[in-house]
């Protein structure tokens, strides 16, 4: 029994260190969701290839993710479930179609897909606990998104989709 409180101790510290983000962790506000993700890893990442995925979208005249149907004008109360369904489409559509013949450049593809993916965990856990339903407005929105992305071959649709993933990260900066 003499042990016991000081396992109490460092156990109480280990989970309380867990619970802090991490070095260049920042924490987002989607919502009623708090999410803390390395903005500064994903960014890092995307800078690393950007020109490369950038070089290879053969259709500069369509964005998927910009104007007219902006992510800039979601509503607050909408962001846990858009950011949700975008990290969704991001998991499930665009990393697993952007594969280069540089290894360089799948490597940091693949950085940024685990990111998405522990992000989308973690907004999945806060959405069930927050019961986060998008609008209307959002739902447009993200019809519209999957409406371009669907109107290209997969391949085209997910390199302009990786693309254009700083639309996304400065969207979710400006919505912190």
């Amino acid at each position: 029994m003499r042990g016991s409180p000081l396992f109490l101790c460092f156990f109480s510290m280990s989970c309380w260190v867990n619970l802090m983000p991490t070095a260049g962790d920042r924490i987002f506000h989607f919502g009623a969701c708090r999410i803390s993700m390395s903005m500064t890893e994903i960014r890092a990442g995307f800078t690393a290839i950007k020109a490369n995925i950038q070089s290879r979208d053969p259709i500069r005249t369509l964005s998927i993710l910009s104007h007219p149907h902006s992510l800039h004008k979601v509503k607050s109360s909408d962001r846990c479930c858009i950011t949700y369904q975008l990290f969704t489409f991001y998991v499930d559509k665009v990393f697993k179609h952007c594969r280069t013949e540089d290894s360089f450049v799948n490597r940091k593809i693949s950085s940024i897909a685990n990111s998405f993916l522990s992000t989308r965990r973690k907004l999945g856990q806060c959405r069930e606990q927050n019961n986060c339903v998008c609008g209307e407005e959002s739902t447009e929105k993200l019809k519209q998104i999957l409406a371009n992305y669907e109107g290209l071959n997969v391949t085209s649709a997910a390199m302009k989709s990786l693309g254009e993933l700083d639309i996304l990260l400065d969207w979710m900066e400006k919505s912190r």
